[in-house]
C-alpha cells in the first residue's frame, strides 16, 4: 500500500465517510445488511487471519474503515447492539475450527502407535512443557521488540527452568518405552489453532508457533468472542431490566388511572347526589312557597269575602232603617 493510500485509510478510520463531503461514499450506511458487523467491531476472522496458512480470503460483506468510524461515532449516542451479529459470526467460525481440531485428533489416534496410559501421560507432560517454553519465548521476543529488555531477560531465565523440567520429563518418557518407538515423532493438535505440534520440536519451532500470527490470531478471536458473550449477556440483562421496569411503570400508571377513575366516578356520583339533593330541597322550598302563596291568596280571598259580606249586610241595614224612618214619618 502506498503512503497516499495509507494516509487515506487513516483519515477514513478517524473521520468516517463524510470527511470530504463526498455523498457517493455515504450511499452505503454502516447499518446496511451488506456491511460486516464483525469488521465494524474489529474482530472479523478474514482480517485477523489474513496472510496466515488459514487465510480465508476476502469477506463476502463490505469492509470499510470509514464505516467503522461512522459506527464508533454513532455507538456513543445510542446502543446499536451489533455485538449479537458479531458474536454469532465468531461462534460459527470457532465451532468449525473446533470441529476440525477434533477430526485431527481422531486421525492422529488412528495413525499413531498405541501406547499405554502411563506412557501417554508422560508424553502429555512433555507436550505441556514444550508449550510453556514456546509461549515464554514468544513473550520474551515481543518484550524485546518493544524495548523492554529487563522483562525479556527475566522471562528467558524462566525458560531455562522450564527446559530443565522438560529434560527430566523426556528422560522419564524415554525410559518408559523402547528406543525405536521413542524416535518416532509423537504429534498433538494445538487446542487454540488446530495446528500440529511435535513432541521433539525444538525451541525455535515452538517459539515460531506460539508467537506466530496464526496462533495469536486465534487467541484474539477467542478472547473477542468471550468478550462479546459477556457484553451481549450484560446488555440483554439490562434490556430485560428496562423492559420489566417499563412494564411495572405501566401497571402502576394503570392502577393509578383506575384509582383516579374510581375517585372521579365517586366525585361524579357525589356531585350528582348533591345536585339531586339541591334540586329536591329547591323543589321542596318551591312547593312550600307555592303552598304558602296559595294559603295567602286563600286568606286574602276569604278576608275580601268576609269584608264584602259585612259591607253588604251593613248596607242592607242602612236601607232598612231608612225605609223604616220614612214610613214612620
Amino acid at each position: 500500500m502506498s503512503a497516499q493510500a495509507q494516509m487515506r485509510a487513516l483519515l477514513d478510520q478517524l473521520m468516517g465517510t463524510a470527511r470530504d463531503g463526498d455523498e457517493t461514499r455515504q450511499r452505503v450506511k454502516f447499518t446496511d445488511d451488506r456491511v460486516c458487523k464483525s469488521h465494524l467491531l474489529d474482530c472479523c476472522p478474514h482480517d485477523i487471519l489474513a496472510g496466515t496458512r488459514m487465510d480465508l480470503g476476502e469477506c463476502t460483506k463490505i469492509h470499510d474503515l470509514a464505516l467503522r468510524a461512522d459506527y464508533e461515532i454513532a455507538s456513543k449516542e445510542r446502543d446499536l447492539f451489533f455485538e449479537l451479529d458479531a458474536m454469532d459470526h465468531l461462534e460459527s467460525f470457532i465451532a468449525e475450527c473446533d470441529r476440525r481440531t477434533e477430526l485431527a485428533k481422531k486421525r492422529l489416534a488412528e495413525t499413531q502407535e498405541e501406547i499405554s496410559a502411563e506412557v501417554s501421560a508422560k508424553a502429555e507432560k512433555v507436550h505441556e512443557l514444550n508449550e510453556d517454553i514456546g509461549k515464554l519465548l514468544a513473550k520474551a521476543e515481543q518484550l524485546g521488540a518493544e524495548g523492554n529488555v529487563d522483562e525479556s531477560q527475566k522471562i528467558l531465565m524462566e525458560v531455562e527452568k522450564v527446559r530443565a523440567k522438560k529434560k527430566e520429563a523426556e528422560e522419564e518418557y524415554r525410559n518408559s518405552m523402547p528406543a525405536s518407538s521413542f524416535q518416532q515423532q509423537k504429534l498433538r493438535v494445538c487446542e487454540v489453532c488446530s495446528a500440529y505440534l511435535g513432541l521433539h520440536d525444538n525451541d525455535r519451532r515452538l517459539a515460531d508457533h506460539f508467537g506466530g500470527k496464526l496462533h495469536l490470531g486465534f487467541i484474539q478471536i477467542r478472547e473477542k468472542l468471550d468478550q462479546l458473550r459477556k457484553t451481549v449477556a450484560e446488555k440483554q440483562e439490562k434490556r430485560n431490566q428496562d423492559r420489566l421496569r417499563r412494564r411495572e411503570e405501566r401497571e402502576r400508571e394503570e392502577r393509578m388511572g383506575r384509582r383516579s377513575g374510581s375517585r372521579n366516578r365517586d366525585r361524579r356520583r357525589s356531585r350528582s347526589r348533591d345536585r339531586r339533593r339541591r334540586r329536591s330541597r329547591s323543589a321542596s322550598r318551591e312547593r312550600r312557597k307555592s303552598r304558602s302563596r296559595s294559603r295567602d291568596r286563600h286568606r286574602r280571598h276569604r278576608s275580601r269575602s268576609r269584608s264584602h259580606s259585612r259591607g253588604h249586610r251593613r248596607g242592607s241595614r242602612d236601607r232598612s232603617s231608612k225605609h223604616k224612618y220614612v214610613f214612620l214619618t
